[in-house]
């Protein structure tokens, strides 16, 4: 479709949309010779440039042919979660977080819970997940809402005295967690 002088494919669209959506994992992969020998020699990989984990390695393998066995080190990270990242990480791991980052219902909140947890497990995060919130006491004031509401209309004017700075400091004590606006239940 042509608008304007701009030729508009919705196919590049969506590509670019999950770009934007999905974080670009790049590694820079040198090895642990090399950095021995004083040199940070490598080269920054784009996950996204292979097809697995396997294709990712062989990619590694073939940069730092000139070495007989090279032992990789991955130097630093783009767009990996820190608790997932460290020099010798799986890389299999992160293809497979990938690919539950596209399945969860909030692709953002589960980055979070892994940061958080260190865990990427999807269905303990659509367990735990409780949803987007500006504070805790407004999570605590929604529950009070959904859950007591019974109560809250039965104490009539005295509903105003009730203490929602307590009550949320309970909640958060062990029940739930408060992360980058997020909710979740403790796991």
């Amino acid at each position: 479709m042509l608008i304007g002088a701009y030729i508009f494919d919705p196919v590049k669209q969506l590509e670019r949309w999950r770009a934007c959506t999905l974080k670009i994992m790049k590694i820079y992969v040198g090895t642990f010779y090399k950095y021995n020998c004083g040199s940070i020699e490598g080269a920054w990989l784009d996950l996204d440039d292979y097809s697995s984990a396997e294709e990712f390695y062989q990619a590694c393998y073939q940069l730092h042919s000139d070495e007989e066995d090279p032992e990789l080190m991955f130097q630093d990270w783009e767009g990996i979660p820190e608790r997932l990242a460290d020099e010798c990480m799986d890389v299999k791991e992160l293809y497979e977080y990938r690919e539950m980052l596209e399945r969860v219902s909030d692709a953002e909140a589960f980055e979070v819970f892994v940061g958080y947890y260190g865990s990427a497990d999807v269905r303990a995060f659509e367990d735990a997940y409780m949803g987007e919130w500006d504070s805790e006491q407004a999570f605590a004031e929604n529950i009070m809402e959904d859950c007591y509401s019974d109560v809250l209309k039965a104490m009539g004017s005295l509903r105003y005295y009730f203490d929602y700075d307590a009550f949320t400091r309970d909640l958060f004590m062990g029940d739930y967690t408060y992360q980058s606006g997020y909710v979740f239940r403790c796991v």
